[in-house]
């Protein structure tokens, strides 16, 4: 049961992780800043980028290693990477003052903390 639940999580991760990197490396800067993503002014282009590809990346290393039972121990640690940029993003927003911001970023961190450690610990692969 414990590993539907990990695949589920895994998926919606994926998903939203995929379709936010995608964005930031697909759309200027100006564009996402003018859609709500304020954050996106105070850094370069080029960081924007990179955070897209950090997403879109820890979303394909969610799922492709365990679909195709290559490298499994990577879906932890992409599971643990978003954290890490979620933890980032939260401290963004709380620094600009937007606090509605950060329960999503709260939400994902918890979502892909729960990934990591069951991929890690008592459901690895």
């Amino acid at each position: 049961m414990m590993n539907g639940v990990l695949w589920v999580l895994a998926s919606v991760l994926a998903v939203a992780f995929l379709a936010s990197g995608a964005m930031k490396l697909t759309q200027p800067k100006e564009k996402l800043a003018a859609s709500g993503m304020g954050w996106a002014e105070d850094v370069s282009t080029g960081t924007v980028k990179l955070i897209g590809a950090l997403e879109a990346l820890g979303a394909i290393g969610l799922i492709l290693p365990a679909a195709l039972g290559f490298a499994q121990t990577l879906v932890p640690v992409a599971a643990f990477g978003l954290g890490l940029v979620m933890a980032g993003g939260a401290a963004v927003h709380a620094r600009r003052g937007e606090m509605r911001l950060i329960a999503v970023n709260a939400l994902l961190l918890a979502l892909a903390a729960v990934v990591a450690w069951g991929r890690f610990g008592p459901y690895s692969f």
